[in-house]
C-alpha cells in the first residue's frame, strides 16, 4: 500500500486524540451519551489501527528491522508510562488495578510472543 505510512499516522493520531478527549474529568466536557459514543468510536478506530498494523507487509530486511524497532520502542513507551502511573499513584496510596492489569498483560503478551516466534520461526 503506497500511503500506508500516512494511514498509520492518521490512525495513531485519531486513537491518541480520542483517548485524550475521553479523560473528561467528572463529566466536565460532555454528557454521558457523548462519552459513550466516543468510547465506541475509540474502540472502532483502535480495531482498524490494530488490523492495519497486523496486516502490514514488509518487502525487505530493512523494513523488517524498522518494524521490529518501532514495535520495541512502542512497547517500552507503553510499559514505561504504566510504570510511571503506578509509581505516581503508589505515592498517593491509590493504585488503580487497571494499570497493573495493563502492565501485566503487556509483559505476559511480550513473553508469549517471544516464545511463539521462537517456536514458529
Amino acid at each position: 500500500m503506497k500511503n500506508s505510512g500516512l494511514i498509520e499516522i492518521i490512525l495513531s493520531a485519531a486513537v491518541v486524540i480520542l483517548a485524550v478527549i475521553l479523560v473528561n474529568p467528572a463529566g466536565f466536557w460532555m454528557p454521558n451519551m457523548v462519552t459513550i459514543s466516543l468510547v465506541l468510536l475509540l474502540v472502532v478506530v483502535f480495531a482498524v489501527f490494530a488490523g492495519f498494523i497486523w496486516k502490514e507487509q514488509t518487502r525487505d530486511e530493512r523494513e523488517v528491522l524498522h518494524r521490529m524497532i518501532a514495535g520495541r520502542i512502542g512497547y517500552l513507551f507503553g510499559a514505561a508510562a504504566l510504570v510511571v502511573a503506578i509509581v505516581v499513584e503508589g505515592f498517593a496510596h491509590r493504585v488503580d488495578p487497571w494499570l497493573v492489569i495493563a502492565l501485566t498483560a503487556m509483559v505476559v503478551g511480550k513473553a508469549i510472543g517471544s516464545w511463539y516466534s521462537k517456536k514458529r520461526y
